[in-house]
């Protein structure tokens, strides 16, 4: 007899009936910013970056602060997913896990040895190491009935842990300077919002409050401001119902359902179209061929697909892991290809590593294109899985 779930949806897999939405909205942020940028408003998008409001630019705002929002909903889903999800049991968390660390650290090898011979790139390691979530499942989600679903929910997880690690290093490589004043209030911030949680205060708005006195104090402390959005999430409190299920008033299920929209068509996009604008006339065979561009380039193209694959080949192989059911050898190198789609964090990362225009619009280029290459590489590699299947794989009912 099968019993009905009443579990209510994570984001993640609400966030997978909808996420063509939010993928094509990106995709046409991003585009739109290429053309802004090579149009005759180039000169006021890019003034309008450096307008300073409240003491911000535009540009930091839209960096530091709905990029908060953007880690926030990361830091939830991680959160939700390891607490009562895909990510809730070992066996669950090791291929995707396996899948994340080879797709973080292939890319990074490709990039650092193509950058070998030019120092001032090697800050840049990173950012070819993550997957933009809402641009591969987008891309699957245009691909309809030729993805088994297990894929979806397999890309979904390695993208969360593919998220968490990008924090990590952001937090542990890109932090330049500390100011100790900042630091205790930010400590000092994060007690109070533990001892909420301790105190299972269930109402959101005081964590809200608190969690932006938190934001302020890391972004004066040093530490990337962003990651307080990923503190706070860890502090919100997730409920179980009698059936031992997420509760659907859960405050961790309230705030990052409420938050998912917002990101998903709000957030990322705007994040898009202000950091995507690359002037192309000023674009020549030098910046196509600089080593920053690719090492960007090929550590997504080339990197994520080759990282994903072995690593996964390696894991069920080896009897750590099986492979998603239904999916043939095939589809899930189609995925691992579609790992190379970078864009958001990629970007974001870019911020943080090169201060010089230059450099920035260099990896800006490489970023664009080994992410266009990946989505029609596993879009290729997934008509051809649709033609010829894996004889070992069972048709799925």
């Amino acid at each position: 007899m099968t019993i009905a779930r009443s579990r209510p949806l994570s984001a993640v897999r609400a966030f997978l009936r909808s996420e063509s939405a939010g993928g094509l909205l990106l995709m046409g942020s991003a585009a739109l910013a290429l053309v802004v940028a090579n149009s005759p408003l180039a000169d006021g998008y890019f003034h309008a970056l450096h307008v300073y409001i409240g003491g911000l630019s535009v540009g930091h705002w839209v960096n530091d602060g709905l990029m908060a929002v953007f880690f926030l909903l990361v830091g939830l889903e991680i959160k939700r997913e390891t607490v009562d999800g895909e990510l809730s049991t070992w066996s669950r968390r090791v291929l995707p896990g396996v899948a994340a660390l080879g797709g973080m650290v292939a890319p990074a090898l490709i990039y650092v040895a193509v950058n070998l011979h030019t120092p001032a790139n090697l800050r840049g390691w990173a950012i070819p190491a993550a997957t933009d979530i809402a641009f591969a499942l987008g891309v699957l989600s245009l691909l309809g009935s030729r993805v088994p679903g297990s894929l979806k929910i397999f890309l979904a997880a390695l993208a969360i842990i593919d998220d968490l690690g990008a924090i990590l290093i952001i937090a542990i490589f890109y932090t330049d300077h500390l100011t100790l004043w900042a630091l205790g209030g930010a400590a000092a911030t994060l007690v109070v919002l533990v001892a909420m949680n301790r105190l299972k205060v269930m109402k959101l708005w005081p964590y809200l409050i608190v969690g932006a006195g938190l934001w302020f104090f890391f972004l004066r402390s040093g530490v990337h401001a962003t990651l307080a959005g990923v503190i706070l999430a860890m502090t919100i409190p997730i409920t179980k119902s009698p059936s031992h299920l997420d509760d659907a008033h859960s405050p961790l299920h309230r705030l990052e359902h409420g938050l998912n929209p917002w990101v998903a068509y709000l957030v990322v996009p705007v994040f898009g179209f202000a950091n995507a604008g690359v002037a192309l006339g000023q674009v020549g065979l030098a910046e196509l061929t600089a080593p920053a561009t690719l090492g960007a380039a090929l550590g997504l193209f080339l990197g994520k697909p080759i990282g994903v694959g072995l690593f996964c080949l390696a894991a069920i192989k080896l009897g750590w892991a099986q492979r998603p059911s239904g999916a043939s050898w095939t589809q899930l190198f189609g995925v691992s290809a579609l790992c190379g789609i970078g864009f958001t964090m990629s970007l974001f990362i870019n911020n943080l590593a090169f201060k010089v225009p230059v450099l920035q619009d260099e990896t800006k280029i490489g970023v664009l294109a080994g992410s266009l290459l990946s989505a029609l590489l596993g879009w290729a590699i997934f008509n051809l899985a649709s033609r010829r299947r894996d004889p070992h794989i069972p048709s799925q009912a």
